[in-house]
């Protein structure tokens, strides 16, 4: 489904991307693993095109993502992919209903399409009694559950994640990992997520860990010395 290939990524003299690449296949849910500076934010950036590598190439299906024109790349993320940063980014001027149907109304699709769409979705996440709260209204992890449900409203083939639990509770983090698999097993949807949590790490269908500016597949060894020393 996506296909990056030799991405670098510089700002000034510091390196954060060296001949990066990366597969994702349909449905699959990848974890990214690394400390903190190593690249996980601005790959996730560049893959979603949000930022520009300064080289590399990143295929979509076949279509050269960044040879497209900006409108045309503003639609694309807008219909195929969807986000779930760490701090929900939620309008706070609107209620959890209307800012989960916001994608949806920019795709031109109608207002009563949008709704049942967000209804159906905040109902999956058990949010139906919040459809008409506004964020600060909101627990952290109700306010994820409606990110999520943003990301998911215009049925995209691909979801970035980052660090989606990285400021929520271990029952509440646990409670997000459980619905992301469970969204992605029914929907078909694909997930690269990066993440600090080496239990989350350690379910996703392949991990992978980010080292001065690379990516590798750890071994199992490998994998857990990394959390081991970030304690």
């Amino acid at each position: 489904m996506l296909e990056a290939t030799g991405i670098h990524k510089s700002y000034g003299r510091l390196c954060v991307l060296n001949d990066v690449a990366l597969t994702v296949q349909p449905g699959e849910v990848i974890s990214l693993v690394g400390a903190s500076g190593a690249g996980k934010s601005t790959l996730l950036h560049i893959l979603g095109t949000l930022d520009k590598p300064d080289s590399g190439q990143i295929r979509f299906e076949g279509n050269d993502v960044f040879a497209m024109g900006q409108n045309e790349q503003s639609r694309f993320r807008n219909l195929h992919l969807g986000f779930v940063f760490q701090f929900h980014h939620l309008l706070p001027e609107f209620t959890a209903l209307e800012n989960v149907c916001l994608p949806a109304f920019i795709a031109g699709t109608s207002r009563q399409e949008s709704q049942k769409r967000g209804l159906d979705l905040l109902s999956r996440l058990n949010m139906d009694d919040r459809k008409d709260h506004r964020p600060s209204e909101l627990s952290g992890g109700e306010q994820q559950r409606v990110a999520i449900a943003r990301a998911f409203v215009n049925h995209p083939k691909l979801i970035l994640a980052d660090e989606p639990t990285g400021n929520l509770d271990s029952a509440n983090s646990e409670e997000i990992y459980k619905l992301i698999f469970e969204l992605s097993a029914e929907s078909g949807v694909g997930f690269v997520i990066a993440t600090h949590s080496e239990h989350f790490a350690s379910m996703a269908f392949r991990k992978l860990l980010m080292q001065d500016g690379r990516i590798t597949q750890p071994t199992a060894a490998e994998f857990s010395d990394h959390f081991k020393s970030r304690q």
